[in-house]
C-alpha cells in the first residue's frame, strides 16, 4: 500500500475514498472496522475512520484505587498515555495498515482537538512503522471539490496545538480527580448515600458552569417582589382606540387613587410627542458554533448538545460545513453566489435566491477568526424531502433548514421598519405608547426567527398640543418579577464570555452537569439540583477559586500561548499545579464540614425524588 487516509469518523473516510478514486473503491472490514481500498493516480490507496481520541490521559493503576493514595498526592504525579479500551479495533487496525503504507495522511478535524487526535495517530503509527511519512489534510467542507482541492495541498501538523489539548487534558485530569476525590470521600465519611461507584464530581469547567446556573437561582430565590401601580388610559384618534400606561410607576394605593381620580375629571389629553422614526434592523453576523447553539436554543427549542450532534452528522454527510468554528466572517475564498445559486434550484429557498442573486448579495461580518474554518453554511442545496429520506429525523431538516436561512439572511439586505410613539399628559400625568410597522421585509423574508411583532400606532393621525377625549382610565396593580433562571442560550453567551470550554465543548459541560444530577434544563431554562446548590454553596465557603468562572478563563488564556508557541507546557502546567495544591492545602482541614453539608443535600434531594415517586404512585 502507497498511501493510508485516517479520518475522524467512518463517514469521512468512505466520502475521502469515493471523491479520489480513480474508479470505484471496495470495502473490507478489519477487526470489524470498515477500511476503503481504492486506486489514485495509479498508487494504492487505503481509508479508515475513527470515532475520536484514541489515547488518554490516566494515573497508573495503583493510584486509581482511591484508598491507596491521598488525593492532594495526585497534583505531583505524572500520569500516563493510556489506550482507550472501547477504541482497540482501531487502534489495531491502525497498526495493521500502518506497517505496509509509505505516508500516512491524516485526516482529522481541523481544529484544536484534532490535531491532538493527529498526533495520536502519529503515535501508534510509527510504534510499528518508523520509517513512515506523515501529512496532514484540512478540509472545511465534505464535497468532491473541498476534497480533492484539500489533498492537493498536503501541509503538516501543527505540534503546539497538539501539546496545548495534551496539556488541557492533564491538568483536567489532575484538577477533577482531586477535588473529584476530596468532595466524594468527604461525603463518604459523612455517611452521604451515594451507591457503589458513585461520586461527586468536579469538572474545571464543569463546575464554574453549574455556579454560574447557582448564581443566577439565588438572584431569583433570594428577590422580594414590590407591589406597585400603574395608571391605563385610553384616548381615541380619528375613530380608534389607543391605550396608553403611565411613565411613573405608583407604590402608595391611596396617591395612585388621588391621581386616578384627577386623570379622570380632566376629560381630555394633550398630546406632547406624536413622532415615527425609521430604523434599519441588520441581519445576523454568519454563523459560529456557540451561536448555532444559542440560536438553535432560543429559536428552536433543540438542545445545544443535541444541535451540534445533528450539525455534525449533516456535516459528515456533506449538507453543511464544518460546524466547529469560531469564525464568523466569509473569507474571500469562499464562494457565496455559487451557494446561493445552487439554492436557487430548490423548492424551499428557490424564489428568495432568485431574488437576492438579482439584487446582489452584501454579506454580514463578525469580528472572529480561528483561520481554520469557516462559518457554518449550507454546502449541498437539497429540499425537505430530500433530507428526511436521508436522516429519516424532523430536527435534521430543523437544523439544516436553519442553517441555510441563516446562510440566507446573511446575505440580504436589512428590514426597514417604523418605530412610533405617543406621550400625553392629562391630569398632570404623562402616558405613553409604542409601536412598530414594517415597511421594507428585507432579511425578515427568509428569516422569520427576527421578524418582530407589529403594533402599528396612528401617529399620522396626531400634532403636538391636540387634545383627544379620553375614553377609559383604569388602574392596574403588578408586583416587580425575579430575574428568569438562566436560559441554555443565555449560559452559553456567559461561557463564552468567560472563556469556558471551547466551542467544541461547550454544551458537553452543560450535559456533564445534567448527567451529575446538579442541573435540570426544563423548557430551555438552567435549574441547579439541591445538590447542585449545595456543591457550589460548600466550595464557595472552602475554596472560591474552583468555582470562579475567571479562573478557568486565566487557564485557558494560558494555554492558548502554549498553542501559539509563546509557552512550553512544562511552564504552564507547573503554575497551574501549584495553584492546586494550595487550594486542596486550604480544603483538606475542612472536608469535615464538607462532607457534612454534602451529605445533607444528598439525602434531602433523594427524599424529595422519593416523595415525588410516592406522588406519583397514589
Amino acid at each position: 500500500m502507497d498511501r493510508l487516509v485516517v479520518a475522524e469518523k467512518n463517514s469521512v473516510a468512505k466520502a475521502i475514498a469515493q471523491y479520489l478514486a480513480d474508479g470505484g473503491y471496495s470495502t473490507r472490514k478489519i477487526n470489524n472496522v470498515p477500511v476503503y481500498f481504492f486506486k489514485v493516480n495509479g498508487e494504492y490507496w487505503a481509508s479508515m475512520g475513527l470515532k475520536g481520541h484514541i489515547l488518554d490521559f490516566d494515573f497508573e493503576d495503583t493510584y486509581n484505587n482511591w484508598g491507596s493514595v491521598e488525593p492532594g498526592r495526585l497534583i505531583e504525579l505524572e500520569p500516563v498515555m493510556v489506550i482507550r479500551w472501547q477504541d482497540r479495533p482501531y487502534i489495531m487496525t491502525l497498526v495493521e495498515l500502518a506497517k505496509e503504507a509509505r505516508e500516512l495522511i491524516l485526516a482529522l478535524d481541523s481544529d484544536v482537538e484534532g490535531e491532538a487526535i493527529a498526533y495520536e495517530v502519529m503515535m501508534v503509527a510509527r510504534l510499528r512503522n518508523p520509517r513512515l511519512r506523515f501529512r496532514r489534510v484540512l478540509f472545511s467542507a465534505i464535497t468532491r471539490d473541498d476534497i480533492r482541492r484539500a489533498f492537493s495541498r498536503l501541509t503538516t501538523l501543527n505540534v503546539n496545538w497538539a501539546r496545548k489539548v495534551f496539556t488541557r487534558m492533564v491538568l483536567d485530569l489532575k484538577y477533577g480527580a482531586t477535588f473529584t476525590r476530596l468532595l466524594t470521600l468527604s461525603a463518604r465519611s459523612s455517611k452521604a448515600p451515594l451507591g457503589r461507584g458513585e461520586f461527586l464530581s468536579y469538572g474545571p469547567c464543569q463546575t464554574p458552569v453549574l455556579n454560574l446556573v447557582v448564581q443566577r437561582a439565588l438572584e431569583r430565590e433570594n428577590f422580594k417582589p414590590e407591589i406597585y401601580y400603574k395608571i391605563k388610559l385610553t384616548i381615541e384618534v380619528n375613530g380608534r382606540e389607543v391605550t396608553l400606561e403611565s411613565v411613573d410607576k405608583f407604590k402608595d394605593l391611596r396617591e395612585v387613587q388621588a391621581v386616578f381620580r384627577r386623570v379622570k375629571e380632566a376629560g381630555r389629553a394633550i398630546v406632547k410627542v406624536a413622532e415615527a422614526k425609521e430604523v434599519h434592523v441588520n441581519p445576523p453576523k454568519p454563523l459560529d458554533t456557540v451561536e448555532l447553539e444559542r440560536r438553535a436554543s432560543r429559536f428552536l427549542n433543540i438542545r445545544s448538545k443535541q444541535t451540534l450532534d445533528i450539525a455534525e452528522e449533516l456535516y459528515r454527510q456533506g449538507y453543511i460545513s464544518y460546524p466547529r468554528t469560531e469564525t464568523n466572517i466569509y473569507p474571500p475564498t469562499l464562494d457565496l453566489r455559487g451557494i446561493v445559486k445552487a439554492l436557487a434550484s430548490t423548492t424551499t429557498y428557490g424564489q428568495y435566491s432568485r431574488r437576492l442573486l438579482a439584487s446582489g448579495i452584501r454579506p454580514t461580518a463578525g469580528r472572529s477568526s480561528d483561520n481554520a474554518h469557516p462559518p457554518i453554511h449550507p454546502v449541498k442545496a437539497a429540499d425537505k424531502a430530500e433530507v428526511m429520506a436521508r436522516f429519516r429525523n424532523f430536527k435534521y431538516w430543523v437544523i439544516y433548514d436553519f442553517v441555510v436561512r441563516h446562510f440566507l439572511a446573511t446575505l440580504s439586505p436589512p428590514a426597514l421598519v417604523e418605530e412610533q410613539r405617543i406621550t400625553v399628559e392629562a391630569g398632570g400625568v404623562l402616558f405613553e405608547a409604542g409601536g412598530l410597522r414594517i415597511i421594507e421585509e428585507g432579511y425578515f423574508s427568509i428569516y422569520p426567527f427576527e421578524r418582530p411583532q407589529v403594533n402599528p400606532l396612528p401617529v399620522g393621525g396626531l400634532r403636538v398640543g391636540q387634545q383627544v377625549p379620553v375614553k377609559d382610565v383604569k388602574v392596574v396593580k403588578r408586583k416587580t418579577t425575579p430575574p428568569p433562571y438562566l436560559s441554555e442560550s443565555e449560559l452559553l453567551r456567559l461561557m463564552r464570555k468567560y472563556g469556558i470550554g471551547t466551542d467544541a465543548t461547550m454544551q458537553d459541560h452543560i450535559h456533564t452537569n445534567v448527567k451529575r444530577r446538579y442541573i435540570k434544563i426544563v423548557k430551555g431554562q438552567c435549574i441547579p439540583t439541591p445538590l447542585g446548590k449545595a456543591l457550589i454553596a460548600s466550595l464557595s465557603k472552602y475554596a472560591p477559586t474552583l468555582i470562579d468562572p475567571n479562573f478557568r478563563s486565566r487557564m485557558e488564556s494560558m494555554l492558548s500561548l502554549i498553542g501559539s508557541g509563546r509557552e512550553v507546557p512544562e511552564s504552564v502546567r507547573r503554575r497551574l499545579e501549584e495553584e492546586a495544591s494550595k487550594i486542596y492545602a486550604s480544603m483538606k482541614p475542612n472536608s469535615r464540614q464538607l462532607g457534612d453539608e454534602l451529605a445533607k443535600a444528598l439525602r434531602s434531594m433523594i427524599n424529595g425524588d422519593e416523595a415525588k415517586e410516592r406522588g406519583k404512585e397514589s
